[in-house]
C-alpha cells in the first residue's frame, strides 16, 4: 500500500472519530483546519516556559535617575518606568497593541511611542505624556511610518513615511505642536527605501541613509533650506553595505561616524570627513562586522559592538581620538539598545544568553571614555520558576556542504543544543529568516521547551547567504543561486548521519518567513529524509509573494530573490517554488500564518496548504487573524506553542505518516 494512500485512509477514520475538525480559538481571532483538540497536558507541561518575560530598553529618564523598558505583564508589550536597579517596573501605558518602541524627547518628559495594528506595521508615531498617560497621534493613521528622529532640541521630528504614495519610504519633517502641517523634505523614487539617521547640531542638515539591498547601501546629505542632496558614501562606483551603524555626526559636525563593507568582507566601522570625503577605518584590525554604535548627547563618548562569529563583544571609543578598548567585565552573550545616559555617566544595554532572557543594565563609567567601573543590573525578568542553570547552552559546529573553498570542503557554521543522555536524539532543525539573517545563540525558550519536553537536538545553522561571515558568504544565495542553501540543509542531513548522538531518521524542518521557505524547500527535496516541518509565514512562491508583498518592499525584495518580470528569472523563480512542486512534500506539514501580514501575505500559506492537501498529504494550519508576520498576542503564542509541541510529538516522536518514518 502506498504512503499517500495509507495517509488517506488514516485521515479519513480520525475524521470520522470526530478528532480532526475545523474550528475557531481565542474568541474567535484564530482559525484551526486539520488540527486535533489540544490535550490539557499538553498546556500544563508548556506552562511555565510560555510565561517567561524579557525586558527592553526604551530610553532613560529626563534628569537620567531612571529609565524605561518595554515588557509584558499581560497580552502585549508596553510602556513602564523603572525607577532604581531592581527597582519596580511600573506600567504607563496600557494600549490593545503592543508597544514598539519608545524615545524620549530631548530636554524634556514626553516620548515618542512607536506602534502599528493588528501586526499590519503600518506603525504610527504618538507623543505620549508619561504624567498625564494622555497620547496623541502625530501620523496621518494610514501610511506606514517609521526611522523617526528626534532634531537635538526636540523641536522637530524626521522620520520616514509611505503617506505619499504608498510605495516609496519618502523622508518627512514635523513640528509635534503642528503635525498637520507636516512636511516633505525627500522624495523617493518609487520602492526606494530612504531613512533620516541624524540631524545637524543647528537643526539645517539631515544625514541620509539610503537602502537598495542587503549589499547596496548609501549615505546622503540633505540640506532643508534648499533641498540640496549630496552622496557623502557608497554609489554605483563604490558600492558597500552601510547597515548595521546609523550615521550619526561627529562633535564638530564637520564629519561622520558609519559603517561599510566597501572595502574588505566586513563591515567596519569608518569616520568621514564631510568637505573632503576622507575615511578612516576605526576598526581595521577587527576582521568582523560592526552591528551598533551609540554617541552620548555632547558627542565626547562612543560605544559600539561587534559581532564575533555570533556573539556580541562590547567597545568604549574615544570620538576624538578614535582609541578604543574592549569592554570585558559583560557576561558572554547578545547586547542591543545601547544609549548614554544624558549626562553620559552611564550606558543602558539590553543583555541576553542563551539561560537568560533580556535583561536591562546600564555600565558605569570612568572620566576617561575608555574606562568603566562596573555593570549594573536594572531589571530581573520572570523565567516562570525554571531553573535556568539547567537550560542548555548551544555548541558551535562546523559542517562540509556540496562545494569548495581553496580546494577544501565549504563549512557551514551551526549552533547544536543537546539533551542530556547519549542518545540518539531527535532532532529538530531550525532555519533563520531573512535571507540575510544569522541565528545568534540568545535566549531560546522554544529550543528549550524541545530540549527539556521532547528530548530533541535543536540545531540552527547559518546557511549561505547568512550575514555575519563577510559579503562573499552573504552574496552566495543570491538570484539563481537560491536552491544552494537548500543544498546546505542536504549536506546537515548528511553530517547529522555521522553522529552517534544523533538520529537521522527522526528529523524535523523548522523555520518563519525566509526560513519557511527553507522548510518547504527542503521538504521538496529531502521529504524521504524528514519527519516533518512547521512553515511560520512563509514564501511558498516566489512569484506571487513579489507580486503581492505590499508595494513599499517589492523593489527591496527584487535585489534580493530576482526580478519576476524578467521572463528568465520568473521562470527559474516559478520553477524552485515550493507550491509548484507541492506533490513532493510527503512528510506531515504545520503551516502558521498572520491574516494581517504585509511581508509574505496570507495567500502564500493558503496556496501551499491547499496545493499539499490537494496532493493528497497532510498539512495542519493555523491563522491568527488579528496577527501580522509572527504572533505578538500572548494567547496566540501559547496556542502556537500548543500546536507545535503536539505536532512534533506525534510527528517526530511518534510513528509519523510520511517521511522517514
Amino acid at each position: 500500500m502506498s504512503r499517500r494512500l495509507l495517509f488517506l485512509l488514516l485521515l479519513v477514520a480520525t475524521v470520522a472519530r470526530g478528532e480532526l475538525t475545523d474550528r475557531r480559538a481565542n474568541d474567535g481571532n484564530v482559525v484551526l483546519e486539520g488540527v486535533p483538540e489540544i490535550p490539557a497536558r499538553i498546556a500544563d507541561r508548556l506552562n511555565r516556559y510560555l510565561n517567561v518575560r524579557s525586558a527592553s530598553f526604551r530610553s532613560w529618564t529626563e534628569d537620567g535617575s531612571g529609565l524605561y523598558v518595554t515588557t509584558r505583564f499581560g497580552e502585549v508589550d508596553q510602556l513602564h518606568r523603572v525607577d532604581s536597579p531592581g527597582g519596580a517596573r511600573r506600567q504607563l501605558t496600557f494600549f490593545p497593541e503592543p508597544v514598539r518602541g519608545a524615545d524620549r524627547r530631548p530636554d524634556a518628559a514626553e516620548l515618542l511611542l512607536f506602534m502599528d495594528e493588528g501586526g499590519g506595521e503600518f506603525f504610527q508615531l504618538f507623543l505620549f505624556d508619561p504624567d498625564s498617560g494622555e497620547n496623541r497621534r502625530l501620523t496621518d493613521g494610514r501610511s506606514r511610518n517609521s526611522g523617526a528622529r528626534w532634531s537635538r532640541d526636540g523641536g522637530r521630528l524626521a522620520y520616514s513615511s509611505t503617506r505619499r504614495n504608498g510605495a516609496s519610504n519618502d523622508v518627512w519633517t514635523l513640528d509635534p505642536a503642528h503635525p498637520d502641517a507636516a512636511r516633505l523634505v525627500l522624495q523617493a523614487p518609487d520602492g526606494a527605501a530612504w531613512r533620516p539617521s541624524d540631524w545637524s547640531a543647528d537643526g539645517g542638515q539631515l544625514l541620509i541613509a539610503h537602502y537598495v539591498s542587503v549589499n547596496d547601501s548609501r549615505v546622503h546629505l540633505l540640506d532643508l533650506d534648499s533641498g540640496s542632496q549630496r552622496l557623502l558614501v557608497g554609489g554605483d562606483d563604490a558600492p558597500g553595505n552601510h547597515t548595521g551603524v546609523r550615521p550619526t555626526f561627529d562633535a564638530t559636525g564637520d564629519g561622520f561616524f558609519s559603517a561599510t563593507d566597501a572595502e574588505g568582507e566586513f563591515r567596519r566601522l569608518m569616520h568621514t570627513r564631510i568637505d573632503t570625503g576622507e575615511s578612516r577605518a576605526v576598526t581595521a584590525n577587527i576582521p568582523w562586522d560592526v552591528r551598533q554604535l551609540a554617541l552620548s548627547d555632547d558627542r565626547s563618548r562612543a560605544a559600539f559592538v561587534v559581532n564575533q562569529d555570533g556573539i556580541d563583544r562590547l567597545y568604549l571609543l574615544d570620538p576624538a581620538s578614535l582609541e578604543y578598548r574592549p569592554v570585558e567585565e559583560l557576561p558572554t552573550g547578545l547586547i542591543g539598545g545601547l544609549t548614554y545616559s544624558p549626562d553620559g555617566r552611564r550606558l543602558a544595554l539590553n543583555l541576553n544568553s542563551s539561560r537568560t532572557p533580556s535583561d536591562v543594565y546600564s555600565l558605569e563609567l570612568g572620566e576617561d571614555p575608555l574606562t568603566s567601573s562596573g555593570l549594573t543590573r536594572w531589571t530581573w525578568s520572570e523565567v516562570g520558576g525554571l531553573d535556568t542553570t539547567r537550560f542548555t547552552v548551544p555548541q558551535l559546529v562546523h559542517f562540509p556542504t556540496f562545494d569548495e573553498v581553496a580546494g577544501e570542503r565549504r563549512q557551514i557554521p551551526a549552533f547544536v543544543y543537546l539533551p542530556r543522555g547519549e542518545g540518539p536524539h531527535p532532532v529538530i532543525i531550525s532555519i533563520h529568516g531573512g535571507p540575510e539573517g544569522q541565528y545568534r545563540p540568545g535566549f531560546r525558550a522554544q529550543f528549550q521547551t524541545w530540549v527539556d519536553l521532547l528530548g530533541a537536538a535543536v540545531i540552527a545553522p547559518n546557511v549561505r547567504g547568512s550575514s555575519g561571515y563577510g559579503k562573499s558568504y552573504l552574496r552566495l544565495d543570491n538570484g539563481f543561486g537560491r536552491e544552494d542553501s537548500v543544498k546546505d540543509i542536504g549536506a546537515l542531513l548528511d553530517w547529522i548521519g555521522t553522529r552517534q548522538d544523533l538520529d537521522a531518521g527522526r528529523v524535523a524542518v523548522y523555520g518563519g518567513s525566509y526560513g519557511g521557505y527553507m522548510v518547504l524547500a527542503s521538504m521538496v527535496h529531502y521529504s524521504d529524509r524528514l519527519r516533518a516541518g512547521v512553515d511560520i509565514v512563509g514564501i511558498s512562491n516566489f512569484v506571487s509573494f513579489l507580486e503581492n508583498t505590499q508595494d513599499y518592499r517589492r523593489d527591496l525584495r527584487r535585489v534580493e530573490y530576482g526580478d519576476e518580470r524578467d521572463p528568465e528569472m520568473r521562470a527559474h523563480l516559478e520553477r524552485i517554488s515550493p507550491n509548484r512542486n507541492a506533490e513532493k512534500i510527503t512528510a506531515p506539514l504545520f503551516v502558521a500564518q498572520g491574516q494581517n501580514d504585509p511581508r509574505v501575505p496570507v495567500t502564500e500559506s493558503e496556496q501551499i496548504v491547499r496545493d499539499v492537501r490537494g496532493a493528497g498529504y497532510d498539512v495542519w494550519y493555523m491563522n491568527a487573524l488579528n496577527e501580522g508576520h509572527g504572533f505578538r498576542k500572548k494567547e496566540n503564542r501559547d496556542l502556537y506553542a500548543q500546536v507545535v509541541l503536539l505536532f512534533l510529538e506525534q510527528h517526530l516522536l511518534g510513528s509519523g505518516a510520511g517521511g522517514a518514518g
